[in-house]
């Protein structure tokens, strides 16, 4: 049985209301996932300036990841990149980055579905392997990388279509290079159809993106996510076609705070990062010149 089962709480973003699944005051990170907005599905109308405008983060790199649509990612790296359903993007904040998601230009005027959701990773205190080059901690360099559904390990078996976003999964590895011990796979279950959730790493979280479930004898539906117990199989069951995330990874190394889009084992980071942007000291997007998101006042 799942340790916890939650629902997740509408949250506004941009120009569009979306489920927050995490954090929560119950479950606030699993493994080094601290944060998971689920977009539609919704229908609208594209517009010029759709989407969300430019805004920034430090110390966790984000992940995007979607069913049907398409965004426009833009960064303050330089970084254009337009993403589809079924590719994965992996921007590492480090130090500090903007960017924005907008609708592409060519579905601006036309009616088109958005369906998808975004993770953000707190990343490692310290780089696991300073002395080979690599920074991908909470105060490296910014980076961004772009897997297209064509390179992300993918299988169909007894009616589950499973794809391996981030980490491994049963000897399956996706190729975007990660910062910490973690797994994320997305997968499509027919009615009827089961999905063997494996104890590989200590945090592990089931959320349900779309249809009915069960997570052995718990029921789940859409909008609800449940901590899985350490160390135990369990089996979800379709009792409905459906989508469901599986987040999995070890314990972060140490306690993070977070503050609007920022995340950070130091506070005064935090306050650092809020000063600058409310100053203007973070970098633009190039190719998007319109308004930046305003600092919340309730913040």
């Amino acid at each position: 049985m799942p340790v916890l089962k939650l629902e997740a709480k509408p949250a506004p973003v941009g120009d569009f209301t979306v489920l927050r699944v995490i954090p929560q005051r119950a479950l606030r990170f699993v493994g080094p996932f601290c944060f998971l907005d689920h977009m539609g599905p919704h229908t609208s109308i594209g517009v010029v300036d759709g989407g969300v405008a430019p805004h920034p983060h430090i110390g966790l790199a984000t992940v995007t990841y979607l069913f049907d649509g398409a965004i426009l990612h833009r960064d303050s790296l330089g970084t254009e990149q337009l993403i589809t359903p079924g590719d994965v993007n992996w921007m590492t904040a480090g130090r500090g980055i903007v960017h924005s998601e907008r609708t592409p230009p060519s579905l601006i005027g036309k009616s088109s579905t958005m369906h998808g959701l975004q993770f953000w990773v707190a990343l490692p205190i310290k780089s696991a392997d300073e002395s080979a080059g690599a920074m991908d901690h909470e105060e490296g360099p910014p980076s961004f990388q772009h897997a297209p559904r064509s390179s992300l390990p993918f299988e169909k078996k007894d009616g589950v279509s499973l794809r391996v976003v981030l980490g491994e999964w049963k000897k399956q590895r996706s190729p975007v290079k990660i910062a910490s011990p973690l797994t994320l796979v997305v997968a499509e279950l027919d009615a009827g159809a089961e999905l063997e959730l494996d104890p590989l790493h200590p945090e592990r979280a089931l959320y349900v993106a779309e249809g009915n479930v069960t997570l052995d004898a718990e029921s789940l539906s859409r909008g609800e996510v449940a901590s899985l117990v350490p160390g135990e199989a369990h089996t979800v069951t379709a009792i409905t076609p459906a989508k469901v995330a599986f987040m999995a990874g070890a314990a972060l190394d140490g306690p993070r705070s977070l503050l609007w889009n920022f995340v950070s084992s130091r506070r005064e980071l935090l306050n650092k990062a809020k000063e600058d942007w409310i100053a203007g000291r973070f970098p633009n997007v190039p190719g998007d010149a319109g308004p930046r998101v305003p600092w919340p006042e309730s913040k």
